[in-house]
């Protein structure tokens, strides 16, 4: 979900030394609706590149699942809805949710999509804690 701190996650897996992509960095394109969808060809290739030990890559778009059977793990960083809308409020790296027709996209989302993705994921990590913590978490759950 926007907010929960994908990216944040993806910068500190860096700094530890992990190879780990944000698909929202040039991994997607963008859809009519507003909406965007990973880049099928990007993905794959990513996925066929075999530079690293370990590969995680952030992201939830709907064209994901083609990819789930790829994928040692599938880790949902899920947060409180009051830490996520005051997360989309004061980031600055990011506008999206400001807007009031993507802040309604948001939390439909947040309603609709989250639970799907709970059903699919074989961890759940709540990132109301530091993100240190969280990555700690993270490398725990898939043994690394």
């Amino acid at each position: 979900m926007s907010g929960v701190g994908k990216s944040s996650v993806v910068r500190e897996l860096a700094v530890r030394g992990y190879k780990a992509v944000d698909t929202d960095d040039r991994w997607c394109a963008p859809l009519p609706d507003g909406r965007q969808m990973w880049r099928e060809d990007a993905i794959q290739a990513l996925l066929d590149v075999e530079d690293a030990d370990v590969l995680f890559i952030a992201g939830c778009e709907e064209n994901q699942a083609k990819f789930h059977a790829q994928f040692d793990h599938i880790v949902l960083l899920s947060a409180p809805l009051e830490t996520l809308v005051e997360r989309l409020a004061t980031r600055t790296d990011n506008p999206y949710g400001k807007k009031p027709e993507e802040f309604r996209r948001f939390l439909d989302d947040v309603r609709t999509v989250e639970p799907l993705l709970r059903r699919i994921a074989d961890h759940e990590v709540v990132t109301s804690m530091p993100v240190d913590d969280v990555v700690t978490t993270i490398l725990r759950l898939v043994d690394v």
